[in-house]
Formats: C-alpha cells, structure tokens, sequence
C-alpha cells in the first residue's frame, strides 16, 4: 500500500483509516508491547515521518484504537445482555447472569483486554495534552455509555454502576497480562500442578473478579 500526500479532509481521513486498520491488523498477531512505529510504518507504507503527520505517536494510534474497539464492543454488549439477563429473575441472579456475560464477551475480545492493560502504564505516557484530553473525554462518554447499558438490566446498582464498570474495565486489563501465562509457567504447572492452585482461565478469572466487585456494590437485603 502506497500513499500521495493528502490533500483534502477526506483523504487525510482515508490515511488516518488505513493507519488504524494496519494496526489493528498487526494486533491480531503480536501483543500491544510489540508493535512498533518503524513496523506499522513499512506496513502502512508510508515513511515514519508521514504517518506522525497523521498521529503524533504510536500510542495515539493505540488509544484510537481502544476507542474504535470499545465502541464496536458496547453495542454488541448491549444485545448480549439484552438477551442473556432475565429481567424477572431476582437481582443476585441478574448480577451472576451480568458477570457471566461479561467475562465471556471480553475473554473473547483479547485484543480489547491487552489495550486496557496498557492504557494506564504505557499508552497514555506518550501522548501530549490535547490528545490525553480527547481520549480522557471519550473514554469517559464509554464508561457512561456501559453504566447506563449494565443499569439498565441490573438498576440495584445505581450511582455505583459507574465504579463497577470502570474496575471491571481494569480487572480485564490487568488479568489478560497474567492469563494465559507463558509456556514455562505452564510446563512447571504441568510438572508441579499444586504450583498453579491459583492458575484459571481467562474467562474464568473475569467471572470471579466481576462477581467479587458484583457483591460489594449490590445493596444488601
């Protein structure tokens, strides 16, 4: 893929897509920690030069990136739920059916997960203050779009709906660096089993972390 220089809006747009989409491409093969300007830039076919015209930084392209694939997750999230939470059923039954959903849609979407563990620690320390301003301000227009999707299914939560979202987010962040471990990890479970008590699944291990924070913000009876 080569590019003339941009000319117009529309074609500027048209590079910023293709940089995106190259990106997320190359997600879909290495972690977040492995994808370099100098590759995305042979990829995309422009000189590293041209494509921070368009983003100023390999982490700006990232953060978008997190944004395009938290807003493509939401809107599929709201049909799960739609679907899987049964509005009569009593509000720990809804609370399990939330934290089941939930787990499997992002145990799913382990790109999403790897960009949230990176978000905090890397991704937002190497951008400058207008573009830390306009991910803060989209991701906090997310977080209210999956408060008021998560409430309206289990409203018990109420004002703490947003705290439950916002660990949920994290949690999966933080639990996809540990799951699946590396292979000599596994060896040495396999070797040693009782060394891996603690050793799950990554849908699993969101399962359990949702439903701890699940009953630590459900109102008591």
């Amino acid at each position: 893929m080569t590019f003339q220089r941009a000319r117009s809006e529309e074609q500027r747009q048209i590079r910023r897509r293709a940089i995106l989409d190259t990106a997320a491409a190359m997600l879909d093969e290495m972690p977040v920690a492995e994808v370099s300007l100098n590759e995305l830039s042979r990829r995309v076919g422009l000189a590293k030069s041209n494509v921070l015209r368009y983003f100023e930084s390999r982490e700006a392209v990232l953060l978008e990136l997190l944004d395009d694939f938290l807003g493509s997750w939401l809107a599929e999230l709201a049909n799960e739920l739609a679907t899987g939470i049964e509005a009569q059923s009593a509000p720990e039954v809804r609370a399990d059916q939330l934290a089941e959903i939930l787990s499997r849609s992002l145990a799913e979407r382990v790109v999403l997960c790897d960009l949230f563990g990176a978000q905090g620690s890397v991704l937002e320390r190497n951008v400058s203050v207008e573009v830390a301003k306009r991910h803060k301000r989209s991701s906090l227009a997310r977080l209210a779009t999956m408060s008021e999707i998560v409430r309206r299914h289990v409203p018990e939560l109420g004002d703490e709906t947003p705290l439950f979202c916002l660990v949920s987010l994290v949690s999966a962040g933080a639990l996809s660096s540990y799951v699946p471990p590396p292979p000599s990890l596994l060896t040495a479970y396999a070797e040693e089993p009782e060394l891996g008590v603690f050793h799950l699944e990554l849908r699993e291990a969101l399962r359990v972390s949702f439903t701890s924070t699940l009953l630590g913000v459900l109102p008591r009876a």
